[in-house]
C-alpha cells in the first residue's frame, strides 16, 4: 500500500441555511485503502461524499482527491472516480448489457476495449446469465451489483459507494463485500460508506461519524484496543427486562440487544459478580455470560453517550 494520501480533508465544512451537515472534518485515505464512513442516517455521510466527488461545493475547509482540489479542479477529478450514489440512475426499462453499454458511452470508454471490460465486470459481479434482464426486474442485491459494473466501466482509480448495501439482504451484503475485496486486491482505492456497524469491521480503515463531526479515524484494531472496556455478553430469555434494570445502572455504560443476547458494557471487570448477583435477585434468567472483548459496534454507541441500543436501530 502506498503511503500517499488520495483522499485529504483539511477542515472541511458544509452548512444549508441555519444547519450545519459537517463540522471540521479531517482525514486522509491512502491508495489502495478500503475505507469505511461508518454513522447512522443523518450523520452526514452523504454530505462528506458528495463535497468528494466534486458534487457540491463546501462551505468552508479544502480537500484533494487524487491530487486535485475539489472546487478548484472538479472535472479532473470526475475523470479519475466512480461515484455510485444511494439512488444510482440505472434505467429500469433497459436490460443489464444496455445499461452498461449506455454507461461505456457516457464515459467515452473506447469501442475496442469494451468487449473485455464488459465481459470481465459481467463476470466480475456475477452477472453474466443476466444480460438480457431488464434491470427493473433484478432483485436489489442485483441492482447494486449491476449499479457498480457501470460505475467501473471506465476504470476508475478510487471508487466512492454511499451505502450500497443499504437495504440489501445479508447474503447480496456478503456478496458485495466479496466483490470490494476484489477490487482493493487490484489496487483500486475505495471510499464506502454505511450505516451497518457491522461492515466496520470489513475495512483497512475506519470513520466513525455522528452529527456531522468524525469521531475517530483508524483502523478496526487501533479503534477496539484505544476504547478497550470490560463487557459481558449474556444469554437470557428476560433480554428486555435485564436492559430495564440495567440501563440506568451506576456501573453500566452501554447495554446492545441483539435478539436473545445483551452486550453490556462495565466500568470495571471486579463488576461482574455483583451484576450477576443483582440478576439474580431480580429473577431473571440467565443462562450463559461470558466476557468478551466490545465491536466497533458497542464502542461507537458508548462515544455517542446512548446507554441502550438494539439491533432494530441498526437496520
Amino acid at each position: 500500500m502506498n503511503d500517499a494520501p488520495v483522499i485529504r480533508c483539511k477542515s472541511l465544512a458544509k452548512e444549508f441555511a441555519s444547519v450545519k451537515a459537517l463540522d471540521d472534518i479531517t482525514l486522509e485515505v491512502r491508495k489502495g485503502e478500503l475505507f469505511g464512513l461508518v454513522g447512522p442516517d443523518g450523520a452526514g455521510k452523504s454530505t462528506l461524499m458528495r463535497l468528494l466527488t466534486a458534487v457540491m461545493e463546501p462551505t468552508s475547509g479544502d480537500a484533494w482527491v487524487a491530487s486535485h482540489h475539489i472546487v478548484k479542479e472538479p472535472e479532473q477529478i470526475k475523470e479519475k472516480i466512480a461515484y455510485m450514489p444511494q439512488r444510482f440512475g440505472l434505467y429500469e426499462d433497459l436490460t443489464v448489457m444496455e445499461n452498461i453499454v449506455f454507461y461505456a458511452d457516457i464515459f467515452s470508454v473506447p469501442r475496442n476495449e469494451r468487449p473485455s471490460r464488459i465481459e470481465r465486470l459481467l463476470g466480475f459481479s456475477n452477472l453474466t446469465p443476466f444480460t438480457d434482464r431488464l434491470a427493473g426486474q433484478l432483485s436489489g442485491g442485483m441492482k447494486q451489483k449491476l449499479g457498480l459494473a457501470c460505475a467501473l466501466i471506465h476504470t476508475p482509480e478510487i471508487v466512492f459507494l454511499d451505502e450500497p448495501t443499504n437495504g440489501v439482504d445479508p447474503v447480496s451484503r456478503r456478496d458485495f463485500w466479496k466483490i470490494l475485496y476484489e477490487l482493493l486486491r487490484e489496487g483500486v482505492t475505495i471510499f464506502v460508506s454505511t450505516s451497518y456497524l457491522d461492515e466496520a469491521e470489513r475495512c483497512t480503515g475506519i470513520g466513525l461519524i455522528y452529527e456531522g463531526r468524525l469521531l475517530e479515524k483508524d483502523t478496526p484494531g487501533a479503534i477496539k484496543a484505544r476504547h478497550a472496556m470490560p463487557m459481558i455478553e449474556v444469554w437470557s430469555e428476560d433480554a428486555r427486562a435485564i436492559t430495564q434494570i440495567l440501563k440506568d445502572h451506576e456501573r453500566v455504560t452501554g447495554i446492545g440487544i441483539y435478539g436473545d443476547r445483551l452486550h453490556i458494557g462495565l466500568r470495571d471487570h471486579g463488576d461482574i459478580p455483583a451484576l450477576m448477583a443483582l440478576l439474580s435477585e431480580k429473577n431473571c434468567n440467565v443462562e450463559e455470560h461470558r466476557e468478551i472483548a466490545p465491536s466497533i459496534e458497542d464502542i461507537f454507541f458508548s462515544m455517542i453517550g446512548t446507554k441502550t441500543h438494539s439491533e432494530k436501530e441498526n437496520e
